[in-house]
């Protein structure tokens, strides 16, 4: 591709808008445009690059035995009325109606269409198990798009659903999709961390991410020092002591302006995790869908309402409003579990506690000597708080916990028959039985992963992406005018039949735009040919970031060729 061809308009400064390293360089190399917010045009650079990525996760689910399909991304609102999710998934569903007034949404995720699908087809336990996917476009109408490609709202997206006639199938092809996303996300060049996790608004019964290390990502994972345990906050547990008290009568004490636990520790001149900090909270959907509960943590923890919403079977768990916490008999600043009317669970770490202090539900006033086992009938203890680096290991035992960010680039869940029972995806077994089949999804954010692979891969000049993902092998900069230019020619025509990615800047700008651009970019082999080189019967040829060496000129397009080849070969 000759440069003077190429759509890529590069930018000097950084787009006033972007906020993290991916965002700014893929503006500022050529490779997206924002079409609206969390909405972007993907230029050519950009395409040429998602195309070595998604061949790499094409590789891998044809090794896994996954078909490729395509699904349509409107979908009719009846699919997802079937399956529950209509209402239940909230407003990031974009719900529309066409010129029948019939309604449909922009798909966010296809378990539904698939469903439907295979229900139409499966009849016998002969056809399972079934593994289809698709790379595709979908839409979530997110509150705050930001960073680029890493939030936006549409997205493309490779998601793939397996169904299978029993739990063992789909735990023995679980495991091995699992495999399939290490693999892709190794051969991809990027650091990761796969984690335990929620299973959210997809439902299911267990999960894992995939998160690529790197300081911009929004999700914090929990991992040991020690052993092979991993979670996102979420979900992640964490063992730490609670510094106990005396077993004393419970009593109130006027705690005057007092009412967050760090005000109240110093105030009572006691340690701050003996402190209980009560919070409401609103459920929203399951058993207990709009009930009120609170919630008790140490004073030094901090609550994970992921984890409440989850001891109660619930999708979401809400702050609860001060006219909502009146009405159980609490008062903001000030509540407690004593008198507490309504919905109450304690964080684990609090079970066995004695001489802690709670809210007395009435202002400048807590309550000390609190003992959950004898001041409360039958109390439920729950993992509610937020883990945090220090914990000990809930896994091995013996090491501690440490935080990292993580940018979540794929998400596996076990679903079981969440979707396939509602829209009757069912067989006939061995037994001649009439049963629903059990799934699994498996997501890949592809269009984030371009963000993602330029958080770990790039330089105060700009991309340097691994080699086998750049969206050329190698670059040629002419550096002159009448001579430069022939003998660039030829050599980018010559390396064209070699078979090589080959970008020739054979643009009439200054050399150091030249140079810039190519740094920008991030082209991984790099060929100058100049006026002065010539006259000594020499190129340069380099890789990126490194030093050029001299090469004679008669050897350019085979010393170039070779490079490549050690350089940028994709890993199998």
């Amino acid at each position: 591709m000759r440069f003077t061809r190429l759509f890529a308009p590069t930018l000097r400064e950084d787009p006033a808008q972007a906020e993290v390293i991916s965002h700014k360089l893929l503006v500022r190399a050529g490779y997206i445009r924002r079409v609206a917010s969390g909405i972007y045009d993907i230029l050519p650079l950009g395409m040429r690059v998602l195309a070595k990525i998604t061949q790499i996760i094409r590789e891998e689910m044809a090794r896994a035995g996954v078909q490729e399909i395509q699904m349509p991304i409107v979908q009719p609102a009846d699919l997802w009325m079937r399956s529950g999710r209509w209402e239940k998934y909230g407003p990031e569903l974009l719900r529309f109606t066409d010129r029948h007034e019939q309604p449909f949404c922009l798909g966010p995720t296809h378990e539904e269409v698939v469903c439907d699908l295979v229900a139409r087809e499966l009849r016998s336990y002969k056809q399972l198990p079934l593994a289809l996917y698709q790379i595709h476009t979908k839409f979530r109408d997110e509150i705050r798009p930001r960073f680029g490609l890493m939030r936006g709202r549409e997205f493309l997206m490779k998601d793939a659903y397996s169904f299978h006639a029993d739990e063992d199938d789909l735990r023995a092809f679980y495991a091995t999709m699992r495999k399939a996303y290490q693999r892709i996300f190794t051969r991809l060049g990027l650091v990761f961390r796969e984690v335990e996790a929620d299973t959210g608004a997809i439902g299911g019964r267990a999960s894992h991410e995939f998160h690529v290390l790197a300081e911009a990502g929004e999700d914090r994972i929990a991992y040991c020092r020690a052993c092979d345990y991993a979670a996102n906050v979420e979900l992640a547990e964490g063992v730490r002591d609670l510094p106990q008290g005396e077993d004393g009568p419970l009593r109130e004490v006027a705690t005057p302006g007092a009412s967050a636990a760090q005000d109240v520790a110093a105030f009572l001149d006691v340690p701050l995790a003996r402190v209980v900090k009560t919070l409401a909270f609103r459920l929203r959907g399951g058993p207990r869908d709009g009930e009120i509960v609170a919630a008790c943590v140490a004073g030094d923890d901090e609550l994970q309402p992921v984890k409440l919403a989850r001891a109660f079977g619930a999708d979401e768990a809400m702050l609860a409003s001060e006219e909502e916490i009146a009405a159980h008999g609490g008062l903001v600043g000030f509540v407690g579990p004593i008198s507490w009317k309504g919905l109450l669970v304690l964080d684990r770490r609090l079970q066995g506690g004695k001489g802690l202090v709670v809210g007395a539900n009435r202002k400048d006033a807590h309550l000390v000597g609190f003992n959950p086992a004898r001041d409360l009938q039958d109390p439920r203890f729950a993992d509610l708080r937020e883990a945090r680096a220090g914990d000990g290991c809930p896994r091995c035992g013996q090491g501690t916990l440490a935080i990292q960010r993580g940018i979540e680039v794929g998400h596996v869940f076990e679903l079981g028959d969440v979707y396939s029972r509602p829209m009757e995806v069912m067989f006939q077994d061995r037994e001649g039985n009439r049963r629903a089949a059990i799934m699994g999804c498996y997501g890949i954010g592809v269009s984030r992963l371009l963000a993602a692979i330029v958080e770990q891969h790039h330089d105060e000049h700009g991309i340097a992406w691994p080699a086998h993902l750049a969206p050329f092998a190698m670059e040629i900069i002419t550096v002159g005018k009448d001579g430069a230019q022939k003998e660039a020619a030829r050599i980018y025509e010559e390396l064209l039949a070699a078979g090589v990615e080959v970008l020739w800047d054979d643009r009439d700008e200054r050399p150091g735009v030249k140079f810039k651009d190519m740094e920008l970019i991030g082209i991984p082999v790099q060929l100058v040919v100049g006026e002065r080189g010539l006259a000594r019967g020499v190129v340069e040829l380099g890789l990126r970031g490194e030093t050029r060496e001299e090469v004679p000129l008669g050897e350019a397009v085979v010393r170039a060729k070779a490079l490549v080849e050690a350089h940028c070969r994709p890993p199998a």
